[in-house]
């Protein structure tokens, strides 16, 4: 199969053909239909992803696609259906599953699956007779992968898997960490800086929240324009986060996200918030950076909170955006800025670099 391939950090993948196996016990193939090209790829690409630590590898992770072949003891899905790829698959077994927080699963199947490989320490990929990794046990950019059961969440098959694609990381990334982290009440106001593909799904989420006033900050004037078209009712350039909120809504904003990963941001957007408003950190930050906050800041009951793809617990959140999408409430197609070919993946890679685009998605035939 066709796959686009990292060999080296810092250089374009390399389309190449990979052999791929097929599933085993609990394992299931899924042809891929699209995958998004996420920040989180991006980070990988150069080397920064604490996951990506042996090379090559297949990137891409915000995945759909059809079930192609099941391995033995597979009962939740058989060839045929559609399927969104998550990005995590809970065991359902261990305390943090046992308490509801699927996203804290610490099941050693999942465990592996973060690090490109099944619980024996195999994978099904291979390059030339090396063995290759898939992105945190995905791989999507690539025409064909092979994922554990409880990765592969059922979708209907009237709904176009390349918009559902996104909903596997960048969506439920944005939704959940309204809904689940935040918990953002009925006529909050709320502060969104970053509004690329993942800031974008937290400003519609919060209008799914009911949250009656969304300020939207960002450093790119065209993409406050498009957080207007997703429900932001104020936009601001960003610059002193704290003055400007301030002018807007007395005191600060009950609810901050930062999407940039930025620790500087960060700090900002606590900064902005009222006496006892939360603030998410949606954004990664690098591995080794550091966050100031002045303690000060603390006594006033704020409190600082981070998400882990939304805290989603996958067979619960999925199916429910999949819902709001065929329903209207949920806006797919409008983080689409371009659709391309396996063969194009740097060029989206770069448009996303950029900051020029929402979201590019990778489609196969």
């Amino acid at each position: 199969m066709r796959a686009a391939v990292l060999r080296t950090f810092g250089e374009p993948l390399e389309i190449a053909e990979v052999t791929i196996a097929a599933p085993r016990a609990g394992e299931v193939a899924v042809r891929i239909a699209a995958s998004g090209v996420c920040g989180s790829d991006i980070k990988a690409l150069d080397g920064k992803s604490p996951v990506v630590r042996h090379l090559p590898c297949v990137l891409g992770h915000e995945s759909a696609g059809v079930v192609e072949e099941v391995g033995p003891g597979v009962l939740n899905v058989r060839p045929g259906d559609h399927v969104v790829i998550a990005m995590n698959g809970p065991c359902g077994r261990c305390r943090a599953c046992a308490r509801g927080h699927a996203h804290l699963c610490s099941g050693k199947t999942r465990m592996s699956s973060i690090m490109g490989v099944f619980p024996d320490g195999s994978t099904r990929l291979s390059l030339g007779g090396e063995t290759v990794r898939p992105y945190i046990g995905i791989g999507a950019f690539a025409e064909r992968a092979v994922v554990t059961e409880a990765m592969c969440v059922k979708v209907s098959k009237d709904a176009p898997l390349d918009l559902l694609a996104l909903t596997a990381c960048g969506v439920v990334t944005g939704y959940g960490a309204v809904m689940n982290t935040a918990r953002v009440e009925p006529g909050s106001s709320v502060l969104v800086v970053g509004c690329g593909g993942v800031g974008l799904n937290v400003i519609q989420s919060a209008v799914l929240a009911g949250a009656t006033m969304i300020i939207a900050a960002d450093v790119v004037p065209s993409k406050l324009r498009l957080a207007e078209e997703f429900g932001a009712t104020h936009t601001l350039l960003a610059d002193d986060l704290p003055k400007q909120v301030g002018e807007i809504v007395r005191g600060g904003a009950e609810y901050a996200f930062d999407v940039t990963g930025v620790p500087e941001v960060l700090a900002k957007a606590f900064a902005a918030t009222q006496p006892g408003g939360t603030t998410v950190m949606v954004g990664s930050p690098a591995a080794g950076d550091d966050l100031r906050i002045p303690p000060g800041q603390l006594f006033a009951s704020r409190r600082l909170m981070g998400t882990q793809g939304g805290d989603a617990t996958p067979a619960r959140d999925l199916p429910i955006l999949a819902d709001l999408y065929r329903r209207g409430r949920l806006n797919l197609d409008g983080l689409v800025s371009e659709r391309v070919p396996l063969e194009k993946v740097n060029e989206a890679v770069a448009h996303v670099r950029g900051g020029a685009v929402a979201r590019s998605v990778v489609v196969f035939d």
